[in-house]
């Protein structure tokens, strides 16, 4: 996984210095009455600040309560909370991701040829999408058929997690904790699929929260960036407690556990800085920059839709927990619109 971010990271910060390469500009649209440098510097500054302490904070929050036994993955709970953290998920790439891409890639700074004739933020969100599922897929079928495969050749039936854990250890550099030892087929089964989850999802929010973080760095318009990083810390904080609910669920071990929550936390405010540093030539209106940040954003929309349709709402009210309980699934329902009209309402500030 650290390895995985580590390569988006530096994507990233590739691709950020390539949209400073612009031929030709639009003229910034920015309200000259908000655009001050001196004042917006010190307000991204703290919003560096803020944003990674809210990040933390939410990523770590349901790893912290495992120990409350109400929020503990086995109870209702802990379901509610989860379903309005996809809630949170799912409207930040309707909402928020989306249409910052179309708004982008459809900009009259762009060619009428080919931007402006054919939806190229709908056609790069629904092959990423395409592209999630087959990650998805993959790399659970391979580290089913290693599961399976070491398990055959660990001969007695009462070695099979041990097998499994071996298998996994070698293959996706995961383990399984002790408490699992004995359990066999389906929980182990399930195991895998919380942890190729866990990974997905945390690829995505990465590339998505460091092309917000160069976003914010870059602007010097003050009316914005106050509203902007409180709507930043709300969508952090819970968007942090859904990936660490999946965190959770995957049983890491405590060092993957802390990579995990250390790119997380680390990525906006990374964006940020790296806005800051490359303020003085980077433009947002300018093609190279519209393009490459559209096609982003379109890019971890897709896999965002998926991850919270596909692997987080779907899985959690199929699952047999919420289809033996009407009750409970009108709680994770009303948790769902709560999550998506609150960060839907964000859309307005940012």
């Amino acid at each position: 996984m650290a390895s995985n971010s580590t390569r988006v990271t530096i994507f990233i910060i590739l691709t950020a210095f390539l949209c400073t390469k612009a031929l030709s500009q639009c003229e910034d649209e920015t309200n000259n009455r908000c655009n001050n440098k001196s004042k917006a510097l010190p307000l991204k500054i703290i919003g560096i600040a803020a944003i990674l302490i809210t990040s933390i904070i939410g990523v770590c929050l349901p790893l912290i309560t495992r120990s409350i036994p109400s929020l503990s993955p086995d109870r209702s709970l802990f379901v509610i909370v989860k379903a309005f953290s996809s809630g949170i998920i799912l409207a930040t790439a309707f909402m928020h991701v989306l249409p910052d891409s179309f708004d982008m890639l459809r900009s009259t700074c762009l060619a009428d040829n080919p931007w402006q004739k054919f939806p190229f933020t709908g056609f790069v969100a629904m092959l990423s999408a395409i592209f999630t599922l087959m990650v998805d897929s993959m790399a659970t079928s391979l580290y089913t058929k290693k599961n399976n495969a070491v398990a055959d050749e660990g001969g007695e039936p009462g070695d099979q997690e041990m097998a499994v854990a071996v298998a996994v250890s070698n293959g996706g550099g995961m383990h399984f904790h002790g408490h699992h030892h004995g359990q066999k087929g389906p929980i182990g089964q399930q195991l895998l699929r919380y942890r190729v989850v866990a990974m997905v999802l945390e690829l995505g929010i990465v590339v998505h929260s460091i092309v917000i973080g160069l976003g914010v760095g870059a602007s010097n318009d003050v009316c914005t960036i106050k509203p902007l990083i409180a709507a930043l810390c709300f969508h952090q904080m819970f968007e942090g407690m859904g990936l660490g609910g999946c965190i959770l669920q995957a049983e890491y071990k405590t060092v993957k556990k802390a990579v995990m929550v250390f790119f997380f936390s680390i990525t906006t405010p990374f964006g940020i800085a790296l806005g800051i540093a490359l303020s003085k030539t980077y433009k947002e209106n300018s093609p190279s920059a519209l393009i490459t940040v559209g096609l982003l954003n379109a890019s971890s929309s897709g896999l965002l839709i998926y991850m919270a349709l596909v692997d987080l709402l779907a899985a959690d009210f199929m699952g047999p927990k919420l289809q033996g309980s009407i009750k409970l699934q009108i709680k994770s329902y009303a948790a769902v619109l709560l999550g998506a009209g609150g960060m839907s309402l964000m859309a307005k500030w940012a």
